[in-house]
């Protein structure tokens, strides 16, 4: 079918909405009608070239929600008229990752950046000249209809307000997971949020639900901090820098037991700064990514292991993507997580490089893209 998408064509160029033909389902795929998008960092990634496709034009967007369309042959978790959220790494429940319990890791996600779909290795999306798309991660939010392996899709109640739903694919369980899960924060711990944006904030909750004494957000723009106290933040300073001496002070010398590096890009240099600020066997998480050409990093070794610090990787929180979503959002539906202001503002798809203007100058915690019925 013909529908239409946000195209980047080239780096460091602004994205561009163009005619596009995606593919009917095929052997365990499904169609999904698009309601809502969201905006995260990792798709100005791909702007950069800080997350390289495998070519050019990448339709973007790996974050979204809508209802099921259509399905393929061999569908049976699926049928016409389910709502969904798209989770931006698969999980097939079949392969070595997924049965020992890391979901997150599933071996489909080999395939994220390759444009063509798991299903049969085919590239089911191309622009109006014909040209072969590349999805990120092989979604593609940024359009109102797509086409994706039901692995990447998880079933939700339709009571769920998309926008709501669709921060579910990406930004929530990822920061929320930084924290309870790979940063495994328990009560009574000292915790520091580095960056309070979508996937911050996410974090922020995580770390208060989990029973953390001092939440410590840290992040440059003033409004974000301010926000920030409305999600249980007990203190906020601009930098690491400036709150070093405080870390000190309100924890008696120890520093934070875990640290959760949320910003929205992470630079090797800074690395050291943000151990600075991890206690002895403490924890920091890296949650941001960097950019994959980089591999510079400023870190003490020494302290390091003199200190017996850990250094964590993270990707999608440690999620269990078919478990952890329906769980966040029934905690969203009973007053436990706020996902509704963390929604900023909603744009149409053609106010998407406003959007990302928006999110780059600190104004959004996070932006959704809403469709319409003119959109379908």
């Amino acid at each position: 079918m013909k529908t239409k998408g946000a195209l980047l064509r080239e780096l460091n160029k602004p994205w561009a909405i163009e005619e596009i033909e995606i593919g009917d389902p095929a052997r365990s795929e499904i169609k999904i009608r698009m309601e809502a998008a969201g905006m995260c960092h990792s798709d100005h990634h791909l702007m950069t070239g800080g997350i390289p496709m495998a070519g050019f034009p990448i339709l973007g967007g790996h974050e979204g929600a809508g209802v099921v369309a259509e399905v393929g042959e061999g569908v049976t978790d699926f049928e016409v008229g389910d709502h969904v959220v798209l989770s931006f790494i698969p999980s097939c429940g079949k392969c070595p990752s997924c049965k020992a319990g890391l979901a997150n890791l599933c071996d489909f996600g080999a395939m994220l950046l390759q444009g063509e779909a798991v299903s049969d290795n085919t590239f089911r999306i191309h622009t109006a000249a014909g040209e072969n798309v590349y999805p990120m991660t092989l979604l593609g939010t940024f359009s109102p209809y797509m086409v994706v392996h039901e692995a990447s899709a998880v079933k939700i109640d339709k009571d769920i307000p998309f926008e709501v739903a669709a921060l579910c694919g990406c930004g929530i369980p990822t920061g929320y997971g930084s924290s309870t899960r790979s940063g495994d924060v328990r009560p009574g711990e000292d915790v520091a949020i580095v960056g309070v944006g979508g996937v911050g904030t996410a974090a922020l909750q995580g770390a208060v639900i989990s029973g953390a004494r001092n939440v410590i957000a840290i992040d440059p723009v003033e409004w974000k901090r301010e926000q920030a106290m409305k999600f249980g933040a007990t203190h906020t300073f601009a930098s690491v820098e400036e709150a070093a001496m405080s870390i000190a002070e309100l924890t008696q010398g120890h520093m934070c037991h875990k640290v959760i590096v949320t910003v929205g890009e992470v630079h090797g240099s800074d690395v050291d700064t943000w151990m600075g600020i991890t206690a002895k066997a403490g924890t920091c998480v890296l949650t941001g990514m960097g950019n994959m050409m980089e591999n510079q990093v400023t870190l003490n070794l020494a302290m390091l292991t003199l200190l017996q610090k850990n250094l964590q990787g993270t990707i999608f929180g440690g999620a269990n993507p078919k478990l952890d979503i329906p769980q966040l959002l029934s905690m969203y539906r009973m007053g436990k997580l706020n996902i509704d202001d963390m929604i900023t503002r909603q744009y149409r798809l053609d106010q998407i490089n406003e959007g990302y203007t928006d999110m780059l100058e600190g104004r959004n915690i996070r932006g959704v893209i809403r469709y319409t019925d003119e959109d379908h």
